[in-house]
């Protein structure tokens, strides 16, 4: 080990420099250690693994080549520093007991007999499908998403294809189906794990849902696993001891590792001495492993919400702004909205234009049709603030309005692929019919389908305004809450304006006027 300041003296870097290098993570957040009170200088002094010499000598050449710290950082496959602090005397988070949550592999633990360059090498080639253990994905409802061929042949079942339904993705399903020829004990403790951590989320009986299919014999002994699995709060990275008995008198030990993402948790299942730290390195590089991932997200049928929307005579306003001013609009509705779909689990997808459109999939604590029509009420209220905003600063009367339409339907999730970004995409009528209807609303209205609001439960049904407006006796306009009409009853379909909502003319839809947020 070296402490920071003989790495400083070696390297001649600055200690504002090594502090930068820990807060992008091209080193490891120290291990600190006390030098005493007599020691002549600082009570704790930060140490780093031997290798650090090496990696500092790596940037230095990368720096020489014309990279960027920003390109250098992602080509080693570094994953900045968890804490925020960059303080080199800040001591490491203690490691948590077995089955317990950790920020980050810490590659102190490193092997001495692996030489630091051949370690960058590992980690610089490594990639999702080099990992040569047993690994697979989950989203937080805990249905795979991605597995390799070892997870598939030893835990998941052997199948020749993923099911394409969600609700046979259930990780407890495929375990319990891929662990039929194993001992009991290894049964209950690989489902015991995939508990303990679905309890911070799950609740028994949303798992006990997903497992409906089940013999009456393997749900009563995920209920019971349920009940004694302890729960783990995770973050980062958590690891858990398992025995896999393939025989009555042969044991293998191994470690499952979670490591949590926003778009899910990936399970490696590593036999014990077969870790290494370019595994643990690769594995923390959370922006490089998410996006291996995604490329390689099995197409899946799915239940979902699709809201689109649509700024108001968007042409129009462009071509009255400088063109900086637009661009910043549009980024600042941007910024002022993307909180508010994070806040309802909305999964941004592919736009044509200055527009949104946003993913609600089922979700274990809430309601994905409620979350879609809360969230387009929250967004309608925000942009009234932009426009208000916009009117002060350009002394100007027009209104901003982001036009929303709401659909729901069961329809193939994907990615679509550049050199550079992976973006969620549905294929299917869902995300049509939302895209039209948001070409009819007007004025900042949100409109949506009879199925959508069908959907909602009696209790959310009844914190939704809805209805629609219609023309009686003298020309005037009476609505008439609760109802739905066709489209085309609605406007001229005769009108070349119209022409291309005809596909859904014959569709029921309604107006949201309201939606009560909090009960």
């Amino acid at each position: 080990m070296l402490s920071s300041k003989t790495i400083i003296e070696k390297t001649g870097i600055s200690r504002a420099t090594l502090n930068n290098y820990i807060n992008l993570g091209i080193l490891s957040k120290p291990v600190v250690q006390s030098v005493g009170k007599h020691g002549g200088g600082a009570k704790l002094l930060g140490y780093f693994p031997d290798w650090s010499l090496a990696r500092i000598e790596l940037v230095r050449r990368l720096k020489a080549e014309g990279l960027t710290m920003a390109e250098i950082s992602a080509r080693i496959g570094a994953h900045p520093a968890t804490s925020g602090e960059g303080d080199t005397d800040v001591p490491n988070v203690p490691r948590p007991p077995e089955g317990r949550s950790v920020e980050a592999a810490d590659p102190d633990s490193a092997p001495t007999n692996i030489l630091p360059m051949d370690t960058e090498r590992r980690v610089l080639k490594l990639s999702i499908d080099e990992i040569a253990h047993p690994a697979y994905m989950v989203n937080y409802n805990f249905e795979v998403t991605w597995y390799n061929d070892l997870a598939r042949q030893r835990l998941l079942g052997n199948f020749r294809t993923l099911p394409p339904g969600t609700e046979a993705r259930s990780v407890f399903v495929m375990l319990l189906e891929g662990s039929a020829g194993n001992a009991s004990e290894f049964r209950a403790d690989v489902l015991r794990i995939h508990l303990s951590i679905a309890k911070d989320r799950l609740s028994k009986a949303s798992i006990v849902a997903a497992c409906r299919e089940l013999s009456g014999q393997d749900a009563a002994l995920i209920d019971a696993l349920y009940n004694e699995a302890e729960r783990v709060n995770g973050q980062g990275i958590a690891e858990f001891p398992l025995e896999v008995r393939r025989a009555a008198d042969a044991a293998e030990t191994s470690r499952v590792y979670a490591i949590y993402f926003r778009e899910g948790i990936l399970f490696v299942h590593v036999p014990d001495g077969s870790i290494n730290a370019g595994l643990l390195d690769f594995l923390a590089r959370r922006d490089v492993v998410i996006r291996n991932l995604l490329r390689r997200r099995l197409p899946v049928l799915t239940q979902l919400a699709v809201l689109v929307a649509d700024l108001q005579n968007s042409v129009k306003i462009c071509s009255e702004l400088p063109p900086e001013e637009y661009f910043e609009l549009i980024n600042e509705i941007w910024s002022v909205m993307g909180p508010i779909f994070r806040k309802y689990y909305g999964t941004h997808g592919k736009h044509v234009g200055d527009g949104m459109v946003y993913y609600f999939f089922p979700q274990p604590d809430s309601s994905y049709i409620f979350n879609a029509v809360a969230c387009a009420q929250e967004v309608r209220l925000a942009m009234k603030k932009v426009s208000k905003d916009w009117q002060l600063r350009k002394n100007w009367f027009n209104e901003l309005y982001l036009n929303i339409g709401l659909q729901e339907g069961q329809e193939w999730l994907g990615t679509f692929q550049s050199a550079t970004s992976v973006e969620f995409a549905v294929l299917g009528d869902t995300i049509n019919h939302a895209a039209r209807l948001s070409d009819f609303a007007r004025f900042g209205s949100v409109w949506a389908t009879k199925n959508f609001v069908s959907k909602l439960s009696s209790d959310e049904r009844a914190r939704v305004a809805f209805g629609i407006s219609r023309r009686g006796d003298g020309d005037r306009e009476q609505f008439i809450a609760s109802s739905y009409s066709q489209l085309g009853s609605l406007v001229d379909m005769e009108s070349g304006r119209y022409e291309k909502l005809r596909v859904i003319a014959t569709l029921p839809i309604t107006e949201i006027r309201s939606v009560t947020l909090e009960v």
